[in-house]
């Protein structure tokens, strides 16, 4: 084999080596369209009937079917010994695949009919299979791929070889490259298994797909790679792209698409039907990618003819989150730990200024400021959208409580607040009436006590406080204060 053909090799199976024929297969050196055709076998249960030869393989609701029986599955398992692979998915991890167990002698598996392909156009064919026989001494499947027309006349066609076992199911990727007749006329699919039944030669089948393929596609952004990336909140300017295919069309058409979905699906732009194209991107977050395709100008209006570029990207990335945390109080002699938050796609961020402060990069530094002031929580993602955050440190040389406070909704005093009394410190405050009775209790919250018991006014007074902190980081605090109405 030359280097050429084991490259093609390598590209279509994802297999380097193994003690069987060399397989050898077609794939597309241009550009390839979407598929035009794509055989999935659903999300649901049920037969393939309408893809099985007449008097050939027949249908049985099994996820292990015997000799000459298929089913439509989405995994399989335990199957005659655990001598099959559990295989837990189909090749995309969504629906269903056709797991077939050969029949004794060989023949045909698989046959349908195609229709909706355009004429005289070069098709890359593919299929995925898996050998879901255990590592043992088994017969391997081997699978004769044709497309042929209704007459019998073949198109092109495929032998995969001998496909060998795995010590996991893998799933492997064959397929062919052959042109539709002018007559555009129907196309049929036909798989063979060359190999006979019996121990071995299971298999499973799925994404069966008709892509078109033509010569290369190009397309690019202006003064711009291939990939843009803008914030929230940035002013989008107008891109221009511009795009290129070979001398292959004597009459091309062009078309620009965009997709908002990571080429789920794609919209065609109205209008855009040149080789270049000026955009400007949505403002609001999100991906928004582009592509070229191109065509013949008599199949202008059929999307499955048409070959498509590279993709050009343009996102709009969110600013990241900054949360400097609630204001706090710095008790002198007693570090104060910030509470910072920083989210967003692979963030940064630093504390301004980095003064009396242990480490500016950590996003719970310990501060220690002599007088009050403003700290900065500046974030910044990969893509260098920032934001930034403020919280405001004032300094106390201790914690003063007040000794009396008048409820009578004048609008003066009409609180017992405690100031200076950080969160930080996770103070339990507890206030005792004359009786000993508990008429007031917080713990890491501010102290803000209106002189009411489940709504009912307490009477004038001297009451008691106990302030404790946790992790003991400040002595006890006890005392008491006079509520007058």
């Amino acid at each position: 084999m030359n280097k050429i053909s084991f490259l093609k090799f390598v590209l279509c199976t994802g297999i380097y080596f193994f003690p069987f024929k060399i397989i050898q297969c077609q794939v597309c050196t241009g550009s390839l369209g979407d598929p035009a055709v794509n055989i999935t076998f659903g999300n649901s249960a049920g037969s393939a009937s309408s893809y099985v030869p007449t008097s050939g393989y027949t249908y049985i609701a099994s996820d292990c079917p015997n000799d000459g029986f298929y089913t439509i599955t989405k995994s399989t398992s335990g199957c005659f010994g655990n001598t099959w692979h559990t295989v837990a998915k189909d090749h995309t991890g969504n629906g269903n695949f056709m797991l077939v167990n050969a029949s004794i002698e060989p023949g045909d598996f698989f046959l349908t009919n195609v229709t909706n392909l355009c004429p005289n156009t070069t098709y890359e064919f593919s299929a995925w299979i898996c050998n879901v026989m255990m590592p043992e001494n088994s017969i391997t499947p081997d699978v004769v791929f044709t497309i042929e027309q209704p007459d019998g006349t073949i198109l092109g066609s495929y032998d995969s070889g001998p496909i060998p076992v795995t010590h996991s199911p893998e799933w492997v990727k064959y397929g062919l490259l052959f042109t539709t007749p002018a007559d555009n006329a129907t196309i049929v699919l036909r798989m063979r298994n060359n190999s006979p039944g019996g121990y071995g030669n299971d298999l499973a089948l799925d994404d069966i797909g008709f892509r078109p393929c033509g010569p290369q596609v190009s397309a690019f952004i202006q003064d711009s790679a291939d990939t843009v990336n803008l914030c929230e909140g940035d002013t989008v300017p107008t891109y221009y792209f511009s795009g290129n295919a070979s001398s292959a069309y004597q009459n091309p058409f062009y078309q620009w698409q965009e997709s908002i979905n990571e080429g789920e699906s794609w919209q065609d732009i109205a209008g855009a039907t040149g080789t270049t194209y000026a955009s400007t991107p949505p403002s609001a977050v999100g991906k928004y990618w582009y592509r070229l395709t191109v065509t013949d100008e008599a199949f202008a209006g059929t999307t499955s003819c048409r070959i498509a570029s590279n993709l050009l990207k343009i996102t709009i990335h969110p600013k990241p989150l900054a949360d400097a945390g609630a204001d706090r109080i710095y008790i002198k002699d007693y570090p104060l730990t910030l509470n910072g938050a920083a989210t967003g796609e692979d963030v940064s961020f630093m504390w301004k200024p980095p003064l009396y402060i242990n480490d500016a990069a950590s996003l719970t530094p310990v501060v220690t400021p002599p007088v009050d002031m403003i700290y900065t929580l500046a974030v910044q993602s990969i893509y260098n959208c920032k934001s930034s955050d403020e919280v405001q440190v004032k300094v106390a040389d201790g914690i003063f409580v007040p000794n009396a406070f008048t409820p009578n909704n004048d609008g003066l005093n009409d609180y017992w607040k405690i100031p200076y009394l950080d969160i930080g410190l996770g103070a339990d405050v507890k206030v005792f009436n004359r009786w000993g009775k508990m008429v007031y209790h917080v713990i890491a919250t501010p102290v803000s006590w209106n002189g009411k018991v489940n709504g009912i006014d307490q009477p004038s007074g001297t009451y008691v406080y106990m302030i404790t902190f946790k992790d003991n980081k400040l002595p006890q605090l006890k005392g008491t204060f006079t509520l007058m109405r």
